[in-house]
């Protein structure tokens, strides 16, 4: 079964990568409805926080159920590899649920994502809502033709609430069914110009670290997203020339560039902005950039719906991204 489900997967990849198509969307929340939240990644250390975000869903009408492996360790992780492919499969399987919450990222997705069946995901499609590392599931989803949610995850919920509430309700409208237009002030360094597109991405890193396997997208007439945490401006370069000369910026139709946070100093100075080092790379293609979209490792984490479609325009006053399906 694995076997002909995986050249199902490659056909759909080249189907994918060669047309427009409709990614498909799963039900959207109703009150009643099941949430499930598992940890396919990183050590949860603040379990208070997954039990905040439970009580937050569960008050607002939902159930929420936590995997068993959620609060397990080991070492780096939330489980051993097993344990924590062994929970997300449940939740893939779920007959009924319709979201599956990764409770936090870290590292680790990479490690569990091809032991993994999603013949009954497909069956029974759910939203998987995540950043950072689950960047990994976000990309197997686009190239199974499906939409998922970056979006904070119940780890957020370590913050003050105040803090992340925005984001939590931004996350619950997407979750009900609403299409979010955003608006912000634009960047001096952003490249005005509208574009229409599916958008895709996520973590800067992960992207980078998924090209030449399964789990790499087609960039083609799509507009790309790229965050990143922790990393030297020398590395964040390097990510973007490794994903430039894989043709992701030559082939997408724009960019958006979200929070790019604690970006560790080199010494000698690297002599650039992260504005600057995109731009280096990007100016040739013409397309619209922007720049300081409110989603990634911040408080202010923005739901964003990839495998929609989307309008981006960028002036040099405004800017708006508008999801259209």
């Amino acid at each position: 079964m694995k076997t002909y489900f995986r050249l199902i997967f490659f056909f759909v990849i080249t189907t994918m990568n060669s047309q427009n198509i409709t990614f498909k969307t799963p039900d959207f929340l109703q009150k009643g409805d099941t949430i499930l939240i598992v940890s396919p990644a990183g050590i949860i250390k603040q379990q208070d926080a997954i039990q905040k975000a439970k009580e937050t869903f569960e008050n607002w009408g939902y159930n929420v159920s936590i995997g068993d492996a959620v609060f397990n360790e080991y070492h780096h992780f939330a489980g051993t590899d097993d344990e924590r492919s062994k929970d997300f499969q449940w939740a893939l399987d779920h007959p009924t649920a319709k979201v599956i919450w990764c409770a936090r990222g870290g590292y680790g997705s990479v490690r569990i994502i091809d032991q993994l069946d999603f013949n009954n995901f497909a069956k029974h499609p759910k939203w998987i809502v995540g950043y950072s590392d689950i960047t990994v599931f976000h990309n197997q989803l686009h190239n199974l033709g499906f939409q998922s949610i970056h979006a904070p995850m119940p780890i957020n919920f370590k913050e003050n609430y105040l803090a992340i509430e925005e984001s939590i309700e931004q996350l619950h409208y997407i979750l009900q069914g609403n299409l979010p237009h955003y608006k912000i002030r634009s960047n001096p360094s952003n490249k005005s110009g509208t574009c229409k597109g599916v958008l895709v991405g996520g973590n800067l890193t992960i992207l980078e670290n998924m090209v030449g396997t399964n789990s790499c997208f087609s960039t083609k007439n799509k507009i790309l997203f790229i965050e990143e945490i922790g990393e030297y401006k020398y590395h964040i370069d390097r990510l973007l020339r490794a994903l430039d000369r894989k043709g992701y910026f030559e082939e997408c139709a724009g960019l958006v560039v979200g929070n790019f946070t604690d970006t560790k100093k080199n010494y000698p100075e690297f002599g650039q902005t992260i504005e600057e080092i995109i731009l280096s790379l990007v100016e040739k293609y013409n397309i619209p950039v922007l720049f300081d979209f409110p989603a990634g490792h911040e408080l202010k984490n923005l739901g964003l719906i990839f495998g929609s479609e989307i309008y981006m325009e960028i002036d040099k006053n405004n800017s708006s991204i508008q999801f259209i399906k």
